[in-house]
């Protein structure tokens, strides 16, 4: 299995990051793409991804919680630290007007400027996105067809947003938002409308632990391990074979960002 996005930065894997790694090999991990916010974690996924070359990937990117902060030193900052073979996309990057720590004015040019860039580069983009579908689709689309490849990461909209994203030929990344039986029963059904080849399974780690482990873990910090529960949860929503669900998604990832 390959998790395309888990923060493996955060301070909550600090102290014991081996431990973190080493049980997702054991849960039958083959890869993991280190999820970057901003500079800082973009800096520090790399030189992580360094350490394991042919387990860790990383991408390089500013959060639209972060944008306020992205300016022409960040743009060749992310470029610079793309010349690495472990980067394999650009992000996260997008849309967030949920909560809108940064304006959307602000997250407007940083996601528009990332894409820029993408493009120059030739790289996939790993977008996030949220309360935020139609001005997301709006900005994207002029670039879409310049991109190799683009994934809208932790998906948890609508029908219409679903659409929407794949009309746009977008991959789509589910996470255990769909294992929540308060908000995630909508996706339950969403989730039989992706196509195998586009459809990739995250852990988004340490956040969004699954609530319907069981039992249940001591610790509220989600990790990679836990990414055979989702994937099962996933293959029964779509009526699949998990074994058939994880060959796909290990294919269409490895695709997707040329690993």
């Amino acid at each position: 299995m390959i998790d395309i996005g888990v923060n493996l930065t955060n301070k909550r894997f600090h102290k014991d990051l081996d431990t973190v790694l080493d049980n997702a090999k054991a849960a039958g991990l083959t890869g993991m793409i280190i999820t970057a916010t901003d500079l800082a974690s973009s800096s520090e996924a790399v030189a992580l991804a360094q350490t394991a070359p042919d387990f860790l990937y990383a991408t390089t990117g500013i959060h639209p919680h972060d944008a306020s902060s992205f300016n022409g030193r960040s743009l060749a900052a992310l470029k610079k630290l793309a010349r690495s073979p472990q980067v394999k996309a650009l992000g996260e990057c997008g849309l967030d007007f949920n909560r809108n720590y940064s304006t959307p004015a602000e997250q407007e040019y940083a996601f528009v400027q990332q894409l820029e860039l993408a493009v120059e580069l030739q790289l996939p983009v790993f977008m996030h996105e949220r309360d935020a579908n139609r001005r997301f689709i709006e900005l994207l689309t002029p670039y879409r067809t310049q991109l190799p490849n683009a994934v809208l990461h932790c998906f948890t909209g609508d029908e219409s947003d679903l659409q929407r994203a794949l009309e746009l030929d977008l991959h789509i990344g589910i996470t255990g938002w769909i294992c929540d039986e308060r908000r995630g029963s909508e996706l339950i059904e969403l989730v039989k409308l992706i196509p195998d080849n586009r459809l990739m399974i995250e852990t988004d780690a340490p956040y969004l632990l699954p609530r319907s482990l069981r039992p249940k873990p001591k610790s509220s910090r989600n990790e990679p391990k836990y990414l055979p529960h989702i994937a099962e949860t996933i293959a029964q929503a779509r009526d699949q074979p998990v074994a058939l669900l994880i060959r796909n998604s290990i294919k269409t990832s490895k695709d997707f960002f040329s690993i």
